[in-house]
């Protein structure tokens, strides 16, 4: 391994390692595209959720779910559209009420496998607009509302 791999691969266990407590998920695929999403403990006085930056490989949709503890993806309280690229300040207007302390899943789903293109049609557990997977592992952050 040259300086420069050893140097790479030393940032990249580093960025992961803190993107892991600082409510981030990062997938590595093929190779330098990044696929993620980054997000904060943050507000939700003003009805938005938002997430820093969002990557994705295609056009998609940010899903802000539900969830606690167990870390299990719970129902949707929030989605918007994501182009294929880079995603900066993607905000998810709520569909309800979300209090603070409540655990929220910032996730990336596809547009895929649903009747319309542009359309959210995606519900807990269906394959319509699902969420993606990375090397097996859903691409999400989570945090907890203010």
């Amino acid at each position: 391994m040259n300086k420069h791999n050893k140097t790479r691969s030393l940032f990249t266990v580093a960025l992961l390692a803190g993107s892991l407590s600082a409510g981030t998920a990062l997938a590595d695929h093929h190779g330098n595209d990044k696929v993620g999403v980054w997000g904060d403990d943050q507000s939700v006085s003003e009805g938005t959720v938002t997430a820093k930056k969002v990557m994705t490989e295609k056009n998609g949709w940010l899903v802000v779910h539900r969830t606690d503890e167990a870390m299990k993806p719970g129902p949707v309280v929030g989605y918007a559209p994501l182009k294929k690229g880079k995603n900066m300040d993607v905000a998810a207007i709520l569909t309800e009420e979300v209090a603070a302390g409540d655990m929220l899943m910032l996730m990336i789903h596809s547009e895929d496998g649903g009747m319309k293109t542009g359309v959210f049609e995606y519900t807990l557990g269906a394959k319509e607009d699902g969420p993606i997977r990375m090397d097996g592992k859903l691409v999400m952050a989570t945090i907890t509302a203010q």
